[in-house]
C-alpha cells in the first residue's frame, strides 16, 4: 500500500479522533517512538476497514492522554506528521514543536478555515482571486495550473507573510495522466482534500456557421470534459478521508456561467460545455452524496476585469468585437459597454461575489446539485 493511497486514510482517522481538520506531511523515515498504525488483517479488506481501523488505533491514543500524537508510523511505509497548517505539520515532522496557525479573520469564510482546497485554473483571472480568497479565509490552497511557473509564483505570493497558506501543482485538466499525478500530488502535499474547485476555462467565440471544428472540441474538452476528469480522480481522496472519518463530509463546486443557464449569441461551444456541466454536477451530486461530497455549481456573470475579458489579444472584448458579436461595435469599448448595460446592477461580476457563493455552497449542508446565479440579476431563476 503506497503512502499517497494510505495519506487521506490516515488523515482521516485524525480528523474522527480530533473533530477539527489537519494537514499531513510524509516522511519515509522510520522513527520508532512515533505511535504505530498497523493496519494487520484490514490491509486484504479494502479502505472501510483500513479507516476503521486507523481510526480505532488513534482514538485509542488519545484517550491515553490529553492530545493526539503529532506522527504516527505505519511499517514499511514511512511516518506521517499532522498539523494544523502546513508550517505546524512541517514542524512536527522536524520534531520540533511548531506553531498553530489558523489563519483569517472570523467572518463568513469561517466554513473553510483549516481545510484543504484545490483550485484549478488557479494562478490568474477568476481561480486566482478565488484562491486568494479561500487562503485568507483559513484554508490550505493547492493552486494547480496548466501555467507551472504561473501558479509557482502566486502560490509563493500568498505565502509571503512568513505562513504556508498554499503550494502550488501543474496540470492539463484536458489529459487524464496529468490529472491522475495531481491527484498524487494534493494527497503528497496535504494528506487529502476538503474542497475542490473546479475552474479551469476556455472560450472560442465564433457563429455556428463559421466556427472551426478544432475550437469547438477545445473548448468542450477544457470546459466539460475536464470536469469529469479532476472529480473522477480527487473525489477518491474525499472517498478515503469518508471511510476513516464517516462524518466528514466534503464539496465540490463547478465555477460554470451564466451561459450554462441561459443561451449564447455565437457563443455556442461555450454555452453548450457550461451547459453540460451542470448536467454532470446533478448527475455527480446524486452519486457522490453516498459519499457525504456535495456537488454544485456557481454561475458567474461576465468577470470584466479578469483575463478572460480583458486580455489585449485574446480577450472576450476582442474576440466578441471580431466576430461582430456587438451590433454597431467598433471598439472594446463599445464592446464593454454593451455587456455593462446588459447587468442590472450595473458592473461585472467580481471574485469576491463568487467566493461568498462558494462559502455559501459549502456551508449549506442540506444543498447539493444546485446552480447558484452570481449574476447582478442578469439571469434569474424561475
Amino acid at each position: 500500500m503506497e503512502q499517497l493511497r494510505l495519506a487521506p486514510l490516515v488523515r482521516g482517522a485524525y480528523l474522527a479522533a480530533g473533530g477539527r481538520p489537519v494537514i499531513l506531511r510524509f516522511d519515509d523515515a522510520d522513527r520508532a517512538e512515533l505511535p504505530t498504525l498497523d493496519p494487520g488483517a484490514a490491509a486484504s479488506e479494502g479502505d472501510e476497514a483500513i479507516g476503521a481501523c486507523f481510526r480505532n488505533l488513534l482514538t485509542s491514543q488519545r484517550t491515553a492522554g490529553s492530545s493526539l500524537p503529532a506522527g504516527v508510523r505505519i511499517p514499511g511505509v514511512g511516518c506521517f506528521y499532522a498539523g494544523h497548517d502546513a508550517d505546524s505539520a512541517e514542524a512536527a515532522r522536524r520534531g520540533e514543536a511548531g506553531r498553530l496557525h489558523i489563519g483569517g479573520e472570523r467572518g463568513r469564510g469561517d466554513v473553510v478555515r483549516g481545510r484543504i482546497a484545490l483550485v484549478t485554473g488557479g494562478a490568474q483571472g477568476f481561480g486566482a482571486e478565488i484562491a486568494r480568497g479561500l487562503a485568507d479565509a483559513g484554508a490550505f490552497v493547492i493552486v494547480a495550473d496548466i501555467n507551472a511557473e504561473g501558479a509557482e509564483a502566486f502560490a509563493a505570493e500568498l505565502n509571503a507573510g512568513g505562513v504556508r497558506r498554499a503550494a502550488a501543482a501543474a496540470v492539463d485538466v484536458s489529459d487524464e495522466d496529468s490529472v491522475r499525478a495531481l491527484a498524487g500530488a494534493a494527497a503528497g502535499e496535504a494528506g487529502g482534500l476538503d474542497l475542490l474547485v473546479s475552474n479551469a476555462g476556455v472560450l472560442r467565440a465564433g457563429s455556428v456557421l463559421e466556427l472551426e471544428a478544432r475550437d469547438f472540441d477545445f473548448v468542450t474538452r477544457i470546459n466539460y470534459s475536464a470536469f469529469f476528469l479532476v472529480v473522477k480522480h480527487l473525489a477518491p481522496l474525499m472517498i478515503r478521508q469518508r471511510a476513516a472519518a464517516p462524518r466528514w463530509t466534503s464539496d465540490i463546486v463547478q465555477i460554470n456561467s451564466k451561459s450554462g443557464l441561459a443561451g449564447s449569441n455565437k457563443n455556442a461551444a461555450y454555452a453548450g460545455g457550461k451547459f453540460g456541466g451542470i448536467g454532470l454536477v446533478q448527475s455527480f451530486a446524486m452519486e457522490l452524496v453516498d459519499y457525504g461530497i456535495k456537488v454544485n455549481a456557481v454561475c458567474p456573470g461576465n468577470f470584466f476585469d479578469g483575463p478572460l475579458w480583458s486580455d489585449p489579444e485574446k480577450g472576450l472584448f476582442v474576440q466578441y468585437l471580431q466576430a461582430g458579436k456587438v451590433p454597431g461595435a467598433t471598439s472594446i469599448a463599445d464592446v464593454k459597454a454593451f455587456y455593462e448595460a446588459k447587468v442590472p446592477m450595473g458592473r461585472g461580476c467580481g471574485g469576491e461575489d463568487v467566493l461568498k457563493a462558494i462559502f455559501y455552497c459549502v456551508d449549506q449542508a442540506y444543498e447539493t446539485g444546485q446552480a447558484v446565479p452570481v449574476t447582478g440579476g442578469q439571469i434569474m431563476l424561475k
